[in-house]
């Protein structure tokens, strides 16, 4: 076996994904996911949880009295913030604010956070503040392979805190659906759905620990480490790897068989 040589990379772009569980109805839960536009210069059509890259206005938010819960690494804090914010503009789900707010300001907040609004200034002005505690450090994923843009994405776990419906940003996302992880594994692997690896390593792992409080404790007692899959050579078979014992049940996907 041969691990294929990886040139100089791009620096990596720093990004937050949030996975929201719905545990209301009966069964495993399900989660929100976003299937990206086709235009999208990143990963068009794939399905994806919502989440984005960080702002230096996030930074900003997790150093100030407008967060609650902070965690002692800044970045890590910051991307709770990118989290927050983030699913908030593509879909409409607040996560983590207090008080909660309501479906207009949160329409409002919407359009002025598309409109490159700034994040603390909204919360500001309507007396809200960030729980980033209320969020769960699940995974930390940083890809060591060539690419046009290369991200470090941070993924929390999270409860859906209303029963608010979630709408799309029509410009970034085809459609949204709530999924259990089993479920998108499946229509994944049926073709109904295109899922990258991360996305399909991560659903494997929640698959796995089917409620919010059996990943959270399986994310804290697994060590924290950074998931860089690579690209391996087999026998003229190229394959994608994570390593072993990160809590993963799927560490490798074949991409092409050579002929």
């Amino acid at each position: 076996m041969s691990e294929t040589i990886t040139p100089a990379l791009p620096p990596a772009i720093p990004a937050a994904t949030l996975i929201i569980y719905d545990e209301t109805a009966p069964g495993p839960p399900v989660h929100l996911m976003i299937e990206r536009s086709a235009a999208m210069a990143f990963m068009p059509g794939a399905l994806v949880f919502p989440g984005g890259r960080l702002d230096p206005g996030d930074h900003a938010i997790a150093a100030s009295p407008l967060a609650a819960g902070v965690p002692e690494d800044a970045m890590d804090a910051a991307a709770r913030v990118a989290a927050i914010r983030e699913t908030l503009e593509e879909v409409g789900i607040a996560i983590g604010i207090r008080p909660a707010p309501d479906a207009a300001i949160i329409t409002t907040w919407r359009a002025a956070l598309k409109g490159k609004a700034d994040f603390a200034m909204l919360l500001r002005l309507a007396g809200c503040t960030l729980d980033l505690g209320g969020l769960v450090p699940f995974a930390h994923w940083l890809p060591k392979l060539p690419a046009p843009r290369r991200f470090e994405t941070r993924f929390y776990l999270a409860r859906r805190e209303s029963d608010a419906m979630a709408v799309h940003d029509e410009d970034e996302a085809a459609r949204h659906i709530w999924l259990s992880a089993a479920q998108a594994l499946e229509d994944g692997a049926q073709g109904r759905h295109t899922l990258m690896f991360p996305t399909m390593a991560n659903l494997a792992r929640l698959a796995a620990y089917p409620s919010f409080a059996a990943a959270s404790a399986h994310a804290a007692q697994t060590p924290a480490r950074i998931i860089s899959p690579r690209m391996h050579e087999e026998n003229g078979t190229k394959i994608l790897r994570i390593p072993e014992g990160c809590g993963y049940p799927l560490t490798s996907l074949v991409l092409r068989r050579d002929a």
